[in-house]
This record gives structure tokens, sequence and C-alpha cells, in this order.
């Protein structure tokens, strides 16, 4: 029997924030694989080592986390007054299924990076030492993100001493800008607060009805009160994923909140939409000891997250959540907002379970209608390995 030989295919590993993916440059794919469709979903799979139903992604790339389990794609931008198309594909660990429904808050901070490093961004708009802007078209939402990139000899910068919460080591800071970061094509006509509300009463049978904040921004996400659910709002990882029971309601009040958003029109669809939408729960201050051992001050924060993704409790906190999270802490009345002490506020620092982060917004009210012109936070982004992934010729 005759077998393909492996192909081999440029690529770098790359950590942003808080978690990690595979970076492609569009160019360098193979031709079946640069357009969307079955190709590309098979070889991002190959690529990654999914789908596994021994959950260990040990053929592949992937680290079998919803962290790790990430691909993205960036091209030089057809899009007016961009420098480069970012497209982000969630990976699933144990089924054939490429989420890109949403976006990556966490790699993004990488993309600025990585289209410089591969001459994706023109040579002009690169100084020798400073900061550049690049100018990110996120294809997957349809939003702009402005990366600002710290360059010293012509060349990205990225070691220095900024700490990141659930990253190890300290990096050079990437300021991110999530521009207009309301969803648009999402939900009820687009809509920030797809059900006309700051607060609805979401109604899960067989589980219960809670007090919920569902909002698109950054990504669509569910927010609920821990106290609720039975949470204190400082648990670590294991307490939610270590519990059967728990990550089954909370996928059920994910699939009854996606359809209550207009995300999927049967909540049976909620299954092929694993990356969104988000569900977090929040409450207010209280001290904890974070996952590296590190103690959290209840003065530390102005409130306490808690997030699941990809049907788990994160780690720290995806990107786009925390934009979600600071847009809504803007917006008098929300349950974010009131978790944090019910004030209107530009900026919030709230826990998670790796430590805390800070994340800002810009909301008004126009027209009866809430706006977030953008959000603000810093991330930090490092190559950790740059050459060629190989998978077997016959995978796509």
């Amino acid at each position: 029997m005759a077998h393909a030989p492996q192909i081999k295919i440029p690529a770098t590993y790359m950590r942003g924030g808080t978690s990690k993916g595979v970076f492609f440059r569009l160019r360098d794919l193979p031709a079946a694989a640069q357009a969307p469709g079955a190709a590309r979903d098979a070889l991002l799979l190959r690529v990654i080592g999914s789908p596994d139903p021994y959950g260990k992604q040990i053929d592949g790339m992937g680290a079998a986390t919803s962290s790790t389990s990430k691909t993205v794609i960036v091209a030089k931008s057809a899009k007016p007054d961009h420098d480069v198309d970012y497209l982000f594909g969630q990976v699933s660990i144990d089924t054939a299924f490429v989420d890109w429904s949403g976006n990556c808050g966490n790699l993004s901070a990488a993309v600025g990076s990585f289209a410089i490093g591969g001459g994706l961004v023109d040579a002009d708009r690169v100084p020798r030492d400073g900061v550049a802007v690049v100018r990110i078209w996120q294809a997957n939402i349809g939003k702009t993100i402005i990366a600002h990139v710290p360059v010293a000899n012509g060349e990205v910068r990225e070691t220095g001493d900024f700490e990141l919460d659930g990253v190890t080591f300290p990096a050079a800071e990437v300021r991110l800008e999530f521009m207009d970061p309301a969803a648009e094509e999402e939900g009820a006509g687009g809509s920030m607060f797809p059900t006309g509300k700051l607060v609805d009463d979401l109604e899960v049978p067989g589980v219960g009805t809670f007090k919920a904040t569902m909002i698109n921004a950054g990504i669509p996400t569910i927010f609920l009160d821990a106290e609720a659910l039975g949470y204190k709002g400082t648990e670590l990882q294991d307490a939610v994923n270590g519990d059967p029971k728990a990550l089954a309601m909370f996928e059920t009040i994910r699939a009854h909140g996606a359809l209550r958003m207009g995300l999927i029109k049967h909540v049976d669809e909620a299954a092929k939409r694993q990356h969104t939408p988000k569900v977090a729960f929040v409450a207010k201050p209280a001290g904890y000891v974070s996952s590296s051992g590190k103690p959290v001050a209840a003065g530390d924060v102005d409130l306490l997250v808690r997030a699941l993704s990809m049907g788990k409790l994160h780690h720290a906190m995806m990107g786009t959540a925390a934009v979600a999270i600071g847009t809504a802490a803007a917006i008098p009345g929300t349950l974010v907002n009131l978790a944090a002490g019910g004030q209107a506020r530009g900026a919030v620092r709230f826990g998670h379970p790796s430590g805390t982060l800070r994340v800002g917004a810009e909301a008004t009210l126009v027209d009866g209608e809430w706006r977030v012109t953008k959000a603000i936070m810093s991330r930090s982004a490092r190559v950790l390995m740059e050459g060629w992934v190989r998978v077997p010729g016959d995978a796509f």
C-alpha cells in the first residue's frame, strides 16, 4: 500500500497573551487551503493534532487545552487603511471541527509582531526604534484592532519587563485597541445587547432561571452572578473542570443563552458553535490565592470574573472576554458593573484564576443605546519557534 509523504509548510509557533497558536502567512498555505472550506479545516486539524479521542493532541502542535488549540492565518490587507487581515481558527480537541465564529484576543497581541517579522507590513511603517502601529482587520468578526508593537533596531522587540498574570516570564508590552468592539453582525440586528436589556431573566430548562447580562462586545458573552450558581468567584480551574455536572450545566446555559442572543436558531446548533458565546460568572471583590500561589487581595481588584472557553474554565482570561468585561463594566446596570460597585468607570482591574488584569473601555449613551468606541488592554507576545510544520500529504 502506497503512503503519501509528508509535506512541509512555513509556520511560526507563537505565544500571544495567555494563549499559543500556529501562525501562517496565507500565501504559504497549500493552494487548496488558501480559501475557506473543507481542505483548509482538514489541514489545520492535522497540524494541531485533532480530532484526538485521547484528548492529548500528541500527534500535533496542540497542547490539549482551549488556550493552545489555535491557528492564525495572516495576509496583507485588501482593506483601506489596514496593514493585514487576521483570521483565527479555534480547533476542537476531540472532534473534527474548526470554529471560525469569533476572534482570539490573546493571539491578537501576536499578530502585529508576526506581520512585521513576516514582511507583511510595509517597511516605511516600521520605525527603526520606537513603536510600530499595526492596523489589523479581524476577518472573523469584521473589526479593526490597532496593535502598538515595540521595535528596536528595525525589528520587533519581544523581551522586556511587562508582567502578565498567567504567563510565567516577563516580555515586551504590546498595547491593543479593539475599535468599535460591539458586534454588528451577531444577534438582534447587531445590537450590543441583543435582547435589548442590560440584565435578562435567562430561563434554562432543567437547570433554572438566572439573571444574565448578554453582550456582544469583543466576543458574545453571557455574564452570570456567581452566587446564583453556587460559586464565590474565587474558584480555580479544578473546582469547575473536575465537576462533570457543573460543566454540563454551563454548556446548557451557554446553548440557551446563544439562542436568546440570536446566535443560533435552535439550541442543538450550539454544539457546532463551541467558540462562541462565552459564559462567565462575576462576583464582588474577595481575596484568594491564584493558581501560581500568588495571593490576590480584595483590595487589588474591582471585581472577580471566571470564564469558560470550549467547555472548560479558562486558566486566566480570554482576551476577547476581557474586552466584554471592560465594556460591560463601563455601562451602569450590567451584572459586571454591579459586581464592580455600580458606578460609571472607564477601566477595571478584575481577578481571574491566574491573577489580575486591567482593561478599559470608552462607553457613551447615544439615542438611548450604548456605544463603545474602543476597548484597551495590554498583552505581550513572543515567537517560540519558527520554520515548518509537517503533515501527511493526503491529510487534506
